[in-house]
């Protein structure tokens, strides 16, 4: 606490400033004031994210969104399963079980562990299917960033995750 004729300044965290508005506090014998330096920026928008039930591509990253959570969260096996019943075709899923088996790592993501980010794009689409590109992010134990990236094919018909391959 300050004493009786001291002042300090107090300047609120940039997470406090979104207002645009820079805002101090001046703290004397206990007492704060405030007053406002009159700054008028408008902050960066906040990222939105959007979709619709009836996109495959949206579809895809719902079910990286929620898979990786899962994951993130819980390590939960049951409800990854879960996941991967509604959202993969049952030939897809007979297929990952092969491969994880051959490989002894997570035939969704391809690799062990859960990655920090994921993407996904519109990648290519016809004959009844359509392609998107998924961008998974990982950093190791001293912080290095690396990605993977996987092209997931899905049915238009069904909207159904049919194939997960590794892009080269």
């Amino acid at each position: 606490m300050a004493t009786s004729g001291t002042r300090r300044l107090i300047t609120l965290p940039a997470a406090l400033l979104a207002t645009g508005t820079l805002v101090t506090a001046t703290a004397t014998s206990g007492a704060a004031h405030t007053q406002s330096s009159g700054r008028t920026d408008t902050p960066a928008a906040a990222p939105s994210r959007s979709g619709t039930p009836t996109s495959t591509v949206d579809r895809v990253a719902d079910f990286y969104g929620a898979y990786i959570d899962v994951l993130y969260d819980t390590g939960n096996g049951r409800l990854a399963r879960a996941l991967r019943g509604h959202y993969l075709t049952a030939g897809l899923r007979h297929s990952l079980a092969r491969w994880e088996s051959t490989h002894h790592k997570d035939g969704v993501l391809r690799v062990k562990g859960v990655p920090t980010a994921w993407k996904v794009v519109y990648n290519d689409s016809g004959m009844g299917r359509c392609w998107s590109r998924v961008t998974l992010t990982w950093k190791d134990s001293r912080g290095h960033v690396h990605h993977t990236r996987l092209m997931v094919q899905s049915d238009l018909t069904t909207r159904l995750i049919s194939a997960i391959k590794t892009d080269a």
